[in-house]
């Protein structure tokens, strides 16, 4: 484990709109919790987590690690609960993760340091080779000043926030299908099907 030290958050704070308003995080998806599947992730990688939930808090609370709740009201999108999470982390860093991406590699938070030290970046974000993934993000804690500045203004856009700091880019193109998000119910069935042919061809 690196001396920098990283909190994660599980983003599961979203209406979900897709999936007619389920709480994602709590939907399952071959056998468990999505919110499960991102806990087993993270677990060894970071120092602490934390879950960003604005439904079924008490469920989340289950799981034993600290649950908060947007202060910004009317789900306000990502960047509400990752200004919280910054403000409540007290590492050097944070990870974001949304809770709809079961399959986030085992070596997220090293890449995710090593393009930080590289660059000497202040962020670092996620892209599979195909595509950046915003909110899968690797934050200095000092930027949670900055970030309440640009939502006060009205601002939401995850992106162009990053964009702000000159970002560091972590490359996981040699493992594009880790980064896979569900949106939809016809996602997480595909999912499933792909998991349990992969534990069939492995036995």
């Amino acid at each position: 484990m690196s001396s920098i030290t990283v909190t994660g958050v599980i983003l599961a704070g979203g209406r979900a709109r897709r999936m007619d308003g389920a709480d994602k995080g709590l939907m399952n998806v071959a056998g468990l919790p999505l919110v499960e599947h991102l806990l087993a992730t993270l677990r060894g990688q970071v120092h602490s987590i934390l879950i960003n939930a604005n439904r079924n808090v008490a469920h989340y609370s289950a799981y034993g690690v600290p649950v908060f709740t947007d202060v910004i009201s009317g789900y306000q999108g990502p960047l509400a609960g990752i200004h919280r999470a910054l403000c409540l982390a007290d590492t050097e860093y944070v990870l974001s993760v949304p809770c709809d991406t079961p399959c986030l590699p085992h070596d997220l938070v090293q890449r995710m340091l090593a393009g930080v030290r590289q660059r000497g970046a202040t962020v670092c974000v996620a892209h599979d080779g195909r595509r950046l993934h915003p909110v899968i993000a690797l934050m200095q804690r000092t930027l949670a000043a900055d970030l309440l500045d640009y939502l006060d203004a009205g601002n939401r856009r995850v992106e162009d926030w990053l964009w702000r700091h000159a970002p560091a880019v972590a490359d996981f193109s040699d493992q594009p299908e880790a980064f896979v998000n569900l949106n939809t119910m016809d996602e997480c069935r595909m999912l499933e099907e792909k998991m349990k042919t992969a534990s069939v061809a492995s036995a």
